[in-house]
C-alpha cells in the first residue's frame, strides 16, 4: 500500500513539473513574440512584474539580442534601461546586443549601449566586425572613437577591413584605414584585405589598397 501511494505521488509530481515546464514555455514564448513585435506595453508589464529581462528564446537568444535583430528599436530601450540587463549576453554563435546592432545599421542603439558602458571589443567576431560588414560607416567611426580595436580579429584572423573588402564597401575601408588598420596583415589562410577585395571582384578598393600599402612601406625604414 505505502509502494502505490509513493507511485501515485511520484506520478502526481511529474505532472505538476510538466505542467509548470509548459505554462513557462508559453509564458516565455509571449515574451519572445512581444520582443519581436516591438510591443512595449506587455514588455514594460512584464518587468514591471519582475520577469527576468536576460530571459531568452528556444534557441538561447537572449530578449535584448532578438530586439536588436527584429529592430523592435523601442522595446530595446526599455531592455536596456532596466538595471538587471546583462548588455554583452551573447547568444549560442556568441554574437551579442552590440553586434547584432552594428550589423543592422541601428545607430541609436549602438549609441546608447555604449552610453551604458557595454563592451565594444570582444574575443573573436566583434562590433566592429559586423559594421564593416555591411559597410555601416557612422557606426563604424562611432566603435572606433569608443575604442573599438581597429584590426580585431576572428577567430579564423579575419579583420574588419578584410570583411569591408570583402563586401565591397570602399568608404568603410577609408573610415578603418584613416583609423589606422593595417593593410598588411593576413588571416589564417594567408589573406589579406586586398586578397578579399580581388576575390570578390572589387576592384577599385584592391587598387586603392595597393596604394595605401605602397605609402605604409614608402614611410617606414626597411627592416622596420
Amino acid at each position: 500500500m505505502r509502494k502505490f501511494s509513493m507511485i501515485r505521488a511520484w506520478m502526481l509530481l511529474s505532472v505538476l513539473c510538466l505542467t509548470a515546464c509548459a505554462t513557462a514555455a508559453t509564458s516565455n514564448s509571449a515574451l519572445v513574440k512581444a520582443v519581436v513585435f516591438n510591443d512595449t506595453k506587455s514588455i514594460a508589464q512584464a518587468l514591471k512584474a519582475g520577469v527576468d529581462p536576460n530571459s531568452t528564446d528556444e534557441k538561447g537568444n537572449p530578449l535584448l539580442v532578438i530586439a536588436m535583430r527584429e529592430k523592435s528599436v523601442d522595446v530595446a530601450r526599455l531592455l536596456i534601461d532596466d538595471k538587471r540587463t546583462d548588455l554583452d549576453a551573447t547568444n549560442a554563435a556568441g554574437e551579442n546586443a552590440m553586434m547584432i546592432a552594428s550589423l543592422q545599421g541601428l545607430t541609436p542603439m549602438v549609441k546608447l549601449l555604449i552610453d551604458k558602458d557595454a563592451e565594444v571589443n570582444k574575443k573573436g567576431w566583434a562590433p566592429l566586425h559586423y559594421a564593416a560588414t555591411n559597410g555601416h560607416d557612422d557606426i563604424v567611426q562611432i566603435l572606433l572613437d569608443a575604442s573599438a580595436y581597429v584590426d580585431a580579429e576572428s577567430p579564423n584572423g579575419t579583420t574588419p577591413l578584410m570583411m569591408a573588402a570583402r563586401g565591397g564597401h570602399i568608404t568603410t575601408c577609408k573610415v578603418l584605414l584613416d583609423g589606422g588598420a593595417d593593410v598588411r596583415l593576413k588571416n589564417q589562410i594567408g589573406m589579406t584585405a586586398i586578397d578579399f577585395a580581388k576575390q570578390t571582384h572589387q576592384k577599385e578598393i584592391a587598387d586603392g589598397l595597393q596604394k595605401r600599402l605602397a605609402q605604409m612601406q614608402q614611410s617606414r625604414p626597411a627592416g622596420k
